[in-house]
């Protein structure tokens, strides 16, 4: 009865204790990661002049994008901080002399740890391939919206089609636009037919904010009206003085416009479990249906008749003399050209199949990263829970440590197994969960030598082993 008492106030203080840790580090890392990701796509943020919302609206879709990968890393740095500070205050070493192993001491955070596990196998099948969508759709508009309109002093401005403007020098308080030149280039290939120059000017919208209306005062403008200037020898041409002179451009090119996310519906991160697994197999289905084709081919270009021994009735030499004679030539050259055709057919073939196995290969891989991703959630905790044990340091010292090292590993294994078994060279599982051949066998190492209690990190032990090899005995003394 007591054990059990004690085993249900344990419950809600390692709650407590690694909740803590694992929010500040979950969220930590989510901002560091979507920091990167600003940082990759600034160049196509930048001068777009973007609302607030639409960028507010990105940043959330690659949040959700990341929230797999930065779960692992919480769970691990919150399980090492956890067990750690326990160590460190002999709170283990009460809770193993009262009666209780590790595994039970673990038992309530690696209830919860499940709960996470499978909670983000339901967010990256559900949750993540919708993001996955809207966050290529958004970004794919935000890259193609052109700049926005932004005049620089003696810098010509062409990001209003048909036009090239340049001011002189731009006053940034009262907005005056100082020697205003305007070339209109809308009939392509005519050249600089049509000049506006005029002293200075303002800019404003119109009222329902879709034309751009500069106002120039004190100008002048040049028209050549010849139509085919090449075509004459003389140039006529209209020129024209005015004191206030309004042109109008249409803005409506500059406003975001939303593409139809059923053009990238089809993209592998798109897709949940089920979707992935049938594109996959009927990707498979294409590609033996190529190479069934490719064989018949084979079959139909390439005739190898059968050996002159075993034919019934044997010719006689004179005639096969007779026929070498006489259509060698073109014999020989029609088995040339076959053979290079069948050639560069086996080739393309080849190289169309590498390509299909590698579009198979990436959703395939998606769809095993759903499932790798969340187990290592228990991985990590398996790394984290007995390492926090055994180093028994608490705080942001020592297990941010052990927690970036062992996420690196995780990290950079996971990544090598995915390009190679996109790239064919191992099999996609073999890829996916190449990073589980390395933590698995730690997880499991660190985890009886904690239930143990040894002393894996005791410099002292390892002294005390070294100096019992005579080499280094007689060294020490």
């Amino acid at each position: 009865m007591q054990t059990s008492t004690l085993f249900n106030k344990l419950s809600i203080l390692t709650f407590r204790a690694f909740f803590g840790p694992f929010l500040a580090t979950f969220f930590l890392t989510l901002f560091i990661l979507v920091m990167q990701f600003v940082w990759k796509y600034i160049d196509d943020l930048m001068g777009k002049g973007l609302e607030f919302t639409v960028v507010a609206e990105l940043l959330l879709y690659a949040t959700a994008n990341l929230v797999t990968l930065a779960l692992p890393l919480g769970i691990l740095l919150a399980s090492i901080m956890t067990f750690g500070n326990m160590a460190e205050k002999y709170e283990l070493v009460a809770l193993k002399s009262s009666g209780l192993s590790l595994f039970r001491i673990m038992r309530p955070m690696l209830i919860l740890v499940c709960i996470l596990t499978l909670s983000a196998f339901l967010f990256s099948n559900y949750a993540s391939p919708v993001a996955n969508l809207k966050f290529k759709t958004l970004l794919w508009d935000v890259t193609e919206q052109k700049p926005a309109l932004e005049l620089k002093d003696n810098i010509f401005y062409n990001g209003i089609e048909g036009y090239s403007i340049r001011v002189k020098s731009k006053d940034n308080e009262t907005g005056q636009l100082n020697d205003v030149l305007i070339y209109d280039h809308r009939e392509e290939n005519k050249g600089n037919t049509y000049v506006i120059r005029a002293e200075y000017g303002f800019m404003s919208k119109s009222a329902n904010g879709q034309l751009l209306l500069l106002t120039l005062y004190n100008g002048d403008s040049y028209e050549e009206v010849a139509k085919n200037p090449r075509m004459v020898s003389n140039f006529p041409h209209v020129r024209n003085n005015f004191k206030k002179q309004i042109i109008s451009f249409d803005l409506s090119g500059f406003n975001l416009t939303r593409s139809d996310e059923n053009l990238f519906k089809q993209g592998y991160q798109m897709l949940n479990y089920r979707q992935l697994e049938h594109v996959a197999d009927s990707l498979d289905q294409v590609k033996e249906r190529k190479i069934e084709s490719y064989l018949g081919y084979l079959e139909r270009s390439i005739c190898l008749t059968a050996d002159s021994a075993v034919l019934k009735e044997p010719t006689s030499p004179a005639t096969f003399g007779h026929l070498y004679d006489s259509d060698v030539n073109n014999i020989i050259i029609m088995a040339q050209n076959q053979i290079r055709n069948a050639k560069a057919y086996a080739q393309r073939t080849d190289y169309e199949d590498e390509t299909r196995q590698k579009t198979i290969n990436r959703y395939r891989v998606e769809k095993t990263r759903k499932v790798s991703l969340s187990l290592a959630c228990i991985i990590l905790f398996f790394i984290g829970g007995p390492l926090g044990a055994i180093i028994k340091k608490g705080g942001m010292g020592m297990p941010v440590v052990f927690a970036v090292i062992f996420f690196l590993v995780f990290h950079v294994l996971s990544m090598s197994g995915e390009k190679m078994a996109i790239a064919n060279v191992v099999s996609v599982h073999t890829g996916m969960f190449l990073s589980y051949f390395v933590l698995v066998p730690i997880a499991i190492f660190v985890t009886i030598k904690a239930n143990q209690d040894s002393a894996l990190f005791d410099a002292a032990s390892y002294q005390k082993l070294l100096s019992k090899i005579p080499l280094i005995k007689k060294t020490v003394k």
